[in-house]
């Protein structure tokens, strides 16, 4: 097994949309870097997808300390619970929870996916970060509503002065939804294209239509005022080599982006 002194880690560096804001550093991870076993080769930073659990701890361990900061793991669930997170917070918070956000230098608010959409936020003076677990589910029910208003609240920064990073996820020529995901988002499942849906039916005629997921949270994002945003655009299912998909493997490993405030 490498040493973790030896190992490097290919991360991917945000390019948020107005510069990085000051003392504000992200970074998401790959699938390479670490030291699991197929079929959750190689950094797979999930503790819940079935790999050893010795494995993951030193993926995680190496994540870390090429973060420079504390990464809090959330129990995830595509729902829309929003976390502060400060000195206190545990490592693994027990409540569910989609979402978190801090002022806290030191502390990486850090969601996983392997599909999903790692939507990664922060303040314009660097006073506040924030990141969202943004599968269909949680974007419609309203995961990126609930974490803007949190950190808002929390902080007195304004939706206009936040910028966005919408890292790699499913890509919108391998979605493929069914009339729920249209209803979800307040869309007539109607067989034609409609904005972030393309009508895309199977041979047997079943209705299908491929939905872009980037371009669903943008659309939150703007109706909240944030219009700062970036889309990395990198499709996980398409690339194999780079990225964990769930639906392209079933079992599999799983990433992580994470935003902090620089100590």
């Amino acid at each position: 097994m490498p040493s973790d002194a030896a190992a490097v880690l290919p991360l991917i560096e945000p390019a948020w949309p107005d510069g990085p804001p000051p003392g504000v550093a992200a970074a998401m991870s790959t699938r390479q870097g670490g030291v699991s076993a197929a079929p959750w080769a190689s950094l797979n930073l999930g503790v819940a997808v079935g790999d050893d659990a010795s494995a993951v701890a030193t993926n995680r361990a190496r994540f870390a300390r090429a973060l420079g900061a504390r990464p809090v793991w959330l129990r995830q669930v595509h729902g829309t619970q929003v976390l502060r997170l400060d000195a206190g917070t545990p490592e693994h918070p027990p409540e569910p929870a989609d979402a978190a956000w801090t002022t806290e230098p030191g502390i990486a608010c850090t969601v996983q996916v392997a599909d999903c959409l790692p939507v990664l936020l922060a303040a314009r003076d660097g006073r506040a970060v924030a990141a969202a677990h943004a599968g269909w589910r949680g974007l419609a029910g309203g995961v990126l509503e609930a974490t803007v208003a949190a950190l808002c609240d929390g902080t007195g920064v304004e939706p206009g002065d936040l910028q966005a990073w919408l890292g790699p996820c499913i890509g919108p020529a391998a979605f493929e939804v069914g009339a729920d995901v249209l209803a979800g988002f307040g869309r007539a499942p109607l067989p034609t294209d409609q904005p972030a849906f393309r009508w895309a039916p199977r041979a047997d005629g079943a209705a299908r239509w491929r939905a872009d997921l980037a371009q669903l949270a943008r659309e939150r994002l703007a109706a909240l005022g944030v219009a700062a945003v970036a889309v990395h655009g990198g499709c996980t299912v398409a690339g194999a080599s780079g990225f964990f998909s769930f639906r392209r493997d079933g079992v599999t490993g799983r990433m992580a982006a994470a935003v902090w405030r620089r100590v």
